[in-house]
């Protein structure tokens, strides 16, 4: 399997970053895309990388977020028949409190969802699109507690509901080295998406974890608590950004060491 990030917050070359995820996957044959980011920015970045957007057999939504989203009326242009999978619990309907004392809307931009109904697959539980591969969403009770806390919402039946996070989903890679784990922002939190995922394999080992770790509000003794927990999970190797937080990526770096590395605009990630 190898991955290769479109878009990310961070760069290290003259590819261009932005506040958003979006990874080309290449799996057994497979060209998967994961998330658009926050505008076409991935594809400019995908062209520079030499990389063909309308190559993609199939794109998959990571969670109803406008910095994974707002791209993805690019990638229809760019793409005229590949499907977009996405959990049947997403809605044009996420909010924060976190940036002031009224409500900012986060999601997907407003009638995305029925302006391209042709080419959206909503699915729930554990479903595999190409052998190798499952989409799975959450399976923890309780998430919405986890939103409270965030300061993440979703309006629904005229009223504010602490987001359950049934909009996210992970997905998964059976490769030679075990289980591998993309969860663009790991809102339902890092050793949760690892146990789910761990509950669904049972037996098979999971070699890592790559996307964002959504901590750049949370601190320090937060971050090193989550630490220990994803410790205890044996996981092998954790690649991370976007909305991790360089205070978080910090600390995380003298927790796990080498276990650990920085996600940034133009990396290639290569599992066996």
């Amino acid at each position: 399997m190898k991955a290769r990030i479109l878009v990310d917050n961070v760069t290290k070359s003259d590819l261009k970053p932005e506040w958003g995820l979006s990874v080309w996957i290449e799996y057994e044959g497979h060209s998967i895309l994961l998330d658009t980011g926050a505008s076409g920015l991935f594809a400019e970045n995908a062209e520079a990388m030499g990389i063909s957007i309308s190559k993609a057999e199939f794109a998959v939504l990571s969670h109803a977020h406008y910095d994974h989203g707002d791209g993805l009326d690019c990638f229809f242009e760019r793409n005229p028949a590949a499907k977009v999978y996405l959990q049947k619990g997403i809605q044009e309907n996420c909010y924060s409190r976190n940036d002031g004392p009224f409500e900012k809307y986060i999601g997907l931009k407003k009638g995305l969802l029925s302006q391209y109904a042709d080419r959206f697959c909503y699915v729930e539980g554990a479903f595999s699109p190409v052998p190798g591969v499952t989409l799975l969403s959450h399976t923890t009770p309780g998430l919405e507690k986890t939103g409270e806390r965030a300061g993440m919402l979703r309006w629904e039946n005229g009223g504010w509901r602490p987001d359950d996070f049934r909009h996210e989903q992970s997905l998964i890679f059976e490769t030679g080295s075990g289980l591998v784990i993309f969860n663009s922002c790991s809102h339902a939190g890092v050793d949760c998406i690892i146990k789910e995922t761990a509950a669904a394999f049972p037996g098979k080992h999971i070699e890592a974890l790559i996307g964002g770790f959504h901590l750049f509000r949370s601190t320090d003794g937060e971050v090193r608590s989550l630490a220990e927990r994803i410790r205890e999970t044996g996981i092998r190797r954790l690649y991370t950004g976007h909305c991790t937080g360089d205070r978080a990526m910090e600390i995380l770096k003298e927790e796990f060491g080498d276990q650990i590395e920085q996600l940034y605009t133009g990396m290639e990630i290569e599992i066996p």
